[in-house]
């Protein structure tokens, strides 16, 4: 973890740091092999700024990049106003606030769901990006999730949609596949960016947080899983991942929440590839 002496350096003076002897020109060449991590994923941006208790990873060897980003994108909706389109696991939705001044060279070695909707769109009507119409968002997924994500295309779309999501009417619905037999039910909590251990989690102190609400009904039970259908009421930052872990079914694959009452880990008997998320119904 990153010590509070640290915080506001950037990347490459820590990773110079944690490899003593290292040149500027090495530890850049390290975060552009893809070789850093920075709270759990791959940090390409020698300039970014830390913050105290960043959690820094360095790797024995470059990750791969995912195999994702070289498959043809599902667009499932087009037209002048809005664009859905299916995500994949293993990429993030929008750049980080941090990477937006990234040149196209560099954006190509991570490329996000905006980036890339953004070239199969200029493809598809054979036209260069610039002259295309700016892809606004409007709500994202997880990283580690799978599924339905929409774009605005125009200004109206985006005031519109943005109203919708705010009002909450918006119908999101997600499957999940989790440990154990879970049961229908509606989860209710009030969530905070940190609940004592540096996770995201909920909170029972009066007036922090924001409320959150999941409805969870029941598809399909297997043997030692089931598997849930997961309505959206509200849209907090890994809401449904929160609810189903605490609840004490954490999504199969999950690699954050999975912390336990007794201050152990859970162990994911399910071997699943990847977090076992998919945002079905938009």
């Amino acid at each position: 973890a990153i010590p509070p002496e640290l915080a506001g350096q950037t990347l490459a003076a820590v990773v110079r740091i944690q490899r003593p002897g290292a040149s500027w020109k090495q530890a850049r060449r390290l975060i552009a092999l893809r070789q850093v991590q920075l709270n759990g994923e791959l940090c390409l941006d020698p300039a970014r700024r830390v913050k105290e208790g960043d959690q820094l990873t360095l790797l024995g060897k470059p990750a791969p990049m995912p195999a994702a980003i070289r498959d043809d994108l599902n667009i499932r909706h087009l037209d002048e106003h809005v664009v859905v389109v299916e995500k994949p696991p293993g990429i993030n939705t929008v750049r980080h606030p941090s990477e937006l001044q990234w040149d196209h060279r560099r954006r190509a070695l991570s490329p996000t769901l905006q980036d890339r909707l953004q070239l199969a769109l200029a493809d598809k009507f054979h036209k260069p990006v610039a002259q295309l119409p700016r892809l606004r968002i409007v709500h994202r997924i997880d990283k580690d999730t799978s599924g339905l994500v929409v774009f605005a295309r125009s200004v109206v779309a985006e005031r519109e949609l943005g109203r919708q999501f705010h009002a909450h009417t918006v119908v999101r619905r997600y499957l999940a596949l989790v440990h154990g037999l879970s049961v229908t039910q509606t989860i209710r909590s009030t969530l905070v960016r940190d609940r004592g251990d540096g996770r995201r989690g909920s909170t029972d102190q009066p007036g922090q947080g924001k409320e959150a609400i999941t409805h969870v009904e029941m598809a399909e039970r297997l043997p030692n899983f089931t598997l849930l259908s997961c309505r959206l009421e509200t849209g907090r930052t890994h809401q449904i991942r929160i609810h189903l872990a605490e609840a004490g079914h954490p999504v199969c694959g999950e690699k954050v929440y999975i912390r336990l009452r007794n201050g152990s880990d859970f162990v994911d008997v399910s071997n699943s590839p990847r977090l076992f998320l998919h945002a079905v119904e938009l």
